[in-house]
């Protein structure tokens, strides 16, 4: 990057800053995101289980939980015996 490009970075930094609230989401969803996937460390888990483990509404797990499946990071593993809820797990992305 050139020196003259490099000014321009910081110049919009200083401008252009990130608002507190995106940056206390950002936080909580790394909370959340860390918490999910060490419940789901040594097994599978449904939404209702990790609710319950997490302590958080159903629907706020399902909402951090779909974003996890979207990037990668947990994979469906099948589905409870009633066909309600599907099974979570980590990815093995070994």
């Amino acid at each position: 990057m050139s020196n003259g490009n490099k000014k321009t970075v910081l110049i919009l930094k200083e401008k252009r800053q990130v608002p507190q609230k995106v940056k206390d989401n950002l936080k909580y969803f790394v909370k959340i995101k860390k918490e999910i996937l060490k419940a789901l460390k040594d097994k599978k888990m449904t939404v209702p289980e990790l609710s319950e483990v997490i302590n958080k509404p159903k629907d706020e797990i399902l909402y951090y939980l779909m974003s996890l499946l979207k990037y990668g990071f947990v994979e469906v593993d099948g589905i409870d015996d009633m066909d309600e809820y599907f099974y979570y797990k980590l990815k093995d992305n070994g």
